[in-house]
């Protein structure tokens, strides 16, 4: 694999700008040019996105994916991919993406709800911030069912802030630390999610190239191996969902370990979308690092920050890396660099295994990839 990020924050860069610059990036880590692409895989363009893109890069891929699934989008590109290789239909893919929603101001709460869906009359009269509304119903759901409190969703963001300090292209990388007192004191904005169990809204590409083992030995990195994918869809709607406590994941990450061989013991690295601090709670259930109800002892003490014995989100995450929209590639990108020993003072030693999860949606879709050295 080849993987590269564009620069991040507020570019002033447009879409396919900020594609362009992180796969001329990849294709430089992988030692490939344009020419040798023949899989497109991407999509937050436009209703075309491969077309364009295609278009813009100068290239006729024989095999292309478009679709839309949000944070999940990547993670399902990645196996898509694999299986297109796998079968003949093309050769190297490329997975790009790109979106300037901070220096376009083009992130708006409150329209994501379309009026046509027939869900729309049990959610739309009730004027909910979207998506926040909704994530913060799961969390206010998990701690009515678990005893989950504020202060353990806190330490995600707290972890990820952690983590970012050591990444030099984060977003926050010059911030300060965060405290669990500092998020609980910056300004509710859906009960009980505060500012700081947010994501970020910044620009920022990523690329991921895709190509056989095979091919992959002659090229300038070691080898970073698909090893197992899953996914799954369980709902558009949140009032579609029959428990907020659990997630499809539980399939895709079942389907991912299968055909693997693995289990969530064998997992050195952990990237989970961290759309909220309440995502990564009920993913981290459902991939089998804790029974269900118990991801908020979980993440407590310590145990996900720079130095604990469970690494998570190594890149500073959503929450303090970037946060472009789509945020799954980057889970893909920091998991290949962690694989391949090239992430510096956040380096996870030893690290073989790693798992990305991208969510999508209103806890809508989800889709799970295990990566692991090339042995």
């Amino acid at each position: 694999m080849g993987v590269a990020e564009s620069e991040l924050g507020a570019t002033g860069g447009t879409i396919l700008e900020l594609q362009a610059q992180a796969v001329s990036r990849a294709l430089e880590d992988a030692g490939l040019s344009l020419s040798d692409v023949d899989g497109l895989f991407t999509t937050g363009v436009s209703r075309f996105s491969a077309t364009q893109v295609a278009e813009y890069f100068g290239i006729r891929p024989t095999w292309t994916d478009a679709t839309m699934a949000g944070g999940a989008s990547y993670e399902i590109f990645l196996a898509h991919a694999s299986e297109a290789i796998r079968s003949g239909l093309c050769d190297v893919a490329l997975l790009s993406y790109g979106n300037n929603q901070r220096s376009a101001r083009s992130r708006k709460l409150g329209g994501v709800i379309d009026d046509h869906t027939p869900e729309a009359q049990f959610e739309a009269p009730y004027g909910p911030l979207n998506p926040i509304s909704l994530y913060a119903m799961a969390a206010e759901r998990h701690m009515h069912e678990f005893g989950t409190t504020s202060e353990q969703l806190a330490e995600v963001a707290v972890a990820a802030r952690a983590w970012a300090l050591k990444n030099p292209v984060a977003f926050r990388y010059r911030s300060d630390p965060l405290t669990v007192d500092d998020v609980l004191a910056s300004p509710v904005v859906s009960t009980p999610l505060h500012a700081l169990d947010c994501c970020l809204i910044t620009d920022g590409g990523g690329a991921v190239l895709v190509t056989s083992l095979e091919r992959a030995h002659s090229l300038r990195k070691p080898p970073v191996v698909v090893l197992g994918h899953g996914e799954t869809t369980t709902n558009n709607g949140m009032s579609q969902i029959p428990d907020l406590t659990m997630t499809g994941a539980y399939v895709s990450a079942s389907r991912a370990y299968e055909m693997a061989g693995l289990g969530p013991s064998d997992i050195d690295v952990a990237e989970v979308y961290d759309s909220f601090t309440i995502t990564v709670l009920l993913e981290l259930e459902a991939l089998g690092f804790c029974k269900r109800g118990e991801a908020g002892a979980f993440v407590s003490k310590g145990r996900i920050t720079p130095g604990g014995e469970f690494p998570l989100n190594t890149s500073g995450g959503g929450l303090s890396y970037c946060h472009p929209g789509v945020f799954g590639i980057f889970l893909l990108i920091e998991a290949v660099r962690q694989l391949r020993g090239e992430s510096g003072e956040r380096q996870v030693p030893g690290a073989e295994t790693a798992i990305c999860h991208g969510t999508g949606g209103i806890l809508s879709t989800h889709a799970t990839a295990i990566l692991g050295v090339d042995r």
